[in-house]
């Protein structure tokens, strides 16, 4: 009964990893057989400085997007304790999730152009001098958060207010007898209560931010930009090593160390949730 899961699993997911695995020891022409050279893309990958830099880039990206989810938790609650809308908001914040990304980039690179962008035309209303936003490595990490974060609200406010529709009201009634204010209310019951939906939105978050890189592509567009080599990610790297410069064992021990990483990233989560999430 589970066999033709099994066969999807093994065709779409095991076999390209064990394909890509193996790759990454050797190296691989664009036409014809790969030949076999040990751990020699590790070693020049470890040596690259664009890699460190690409993972300077990715791990600054995944915290600033973080930072999304305490947000996220405000706008949920505020949405729960809403008399009326409260479907009209979560399908307001929704929308950017079923937008194509690829578009959602099109649209805020063009709000974030430093020549004849919105956001510098209404910083300019108050005399506040706009940057190139992305066009300048020391601020395209950070345009490309505020766009992470705006995206990933919609997923967030689900799973967040389901969690909130979970905590039963009695313990909110019986709080507010005992003199508990909604301050009190959101830290002694609200948080621990929601702590298993923020763990999991947590998860999902450091994960999908480590695997960024439509953003990145879009928004940074022409190779021409001069932003691009201090604004790549891990899975930017990747993409230029395997399809731009056709290094496919170069490209597939990134895609290696990636998921490496990923992995030691969601363990230490899974080790760390015992002190501070709740499922009682």
């Amino acid at each position: 009964m589970i066999a033709p899961a099994l066969v999807g699993l093994a065709a779409l997911y095991l076999w390209p990893f064990l394909s890509t695995f193996v790759k990454s020891f050797m190296k691989v022409p664009v036409f014809g057989a790969g030949t076999f050279t040990g751990v020699d893309n590790y070693t020049k990958l470890l040596s690259d400085e664009d890699f460190w830099r690409a993972l300077g880039n990715s791990a600054r990206y995944t915290l600033l997007v973080l930072l999304g989810i305490p947000i996220a938790i405000v706008l949920a609650a505020l949405i729960e304790q809403a008399a009326k809308g409260r479907t009209l908001y979560r399908v307001l914040f929704f929308l950017p999730v079923v937008t194509l990304p690829v578009a959602v980039g099109m649209v805020w690179r063009f709000i974030l152009n430093g020549d004849f962008g919105i956001l510098n035309y209404l910083l300019s209303l108050v005399g506040i001098p706009g940057e190139y936003w992305v066009a300048d490595d020391r601020f395209t990490i950070y345009a490309f958060a505020v766009v992470g974060i705006w995206m990933g609200l919609g997923v967030n406010l689900i799973i967040l207010g389901a969690g909130l529709q979970s905590i039963p009201v009695e313990l909110y009634e019986a709080s507010a007898v005992d003199g508990a204010g909604r301050i009190r209310q959101f830290f002694s019951i609200t948080l621990p209560l929601l702590s298993p939906s923020i763990f999991f939105v947590t998860v999902l978050t450091i994960i999908s931010a480590l695997q960024m890189f439509d953003l990145v592509f879009v928004m940074l567009g022409s190779v021409n930009n001069t932003a691009i080599d201090g604004s790549k990610t891990i899975v930017y790297l990747f993409y230029e090593a395997a399809f731009v410069q056709f290094k496919q064992g170069y490209g597939a021990a990134i895609a290696i160390v990636l998921l490496v990483i990923i992995m030691i990233a969601t363990a230490i989560q899974f080790r760390l949730q015992r002190r501070w999430v709740n499922y009682d």
